[in-house]
């Protein structure tokens, strides 16, 4: 079986998704840290709060937009080197 062409789209979708989740689990460990270091006495300030509720809002989005936009270029870049070299081969025996 030779891979010759994905769907830009479909790739997007899927990798977005899973950047969206990943984003996720990355903000939550921002926030613990930022969580502690409030109770270690770090000083107050725009950044702190930043890094404790907003990484949990903001660090999905941004993982889920920049994973789909980026799987985009990339699945796009992929057709175009795939058929000129004739794509991949598969062995799923």
């Amino acid at each position: 079986m030779v891979i010759r062409r994905v769907g830009p789209l479909s790739c997007a979708k899927l990798a977005g998704l899973l950047y969206l989740i990943l984003g996720f689990i990355i903000g939550a460990g921002m926030s613990l840290f930022a969580m502690a270091g409030s109770f270690a006495g770090a000083p107050d300030g725009f950044f702190p709060m930043f890094m404790g509720a907003g990484a949990i809002v903001l660090l999905p989005i941004f993982y889920g937009v920049f994973g789909f936009f980026g799987t985009l270029i990339m699945a796009w870049l992929f057709n175009l080197v795939a058929g000129i070299t004739g794509g991949i081969e598969v062995d799923a025996s």
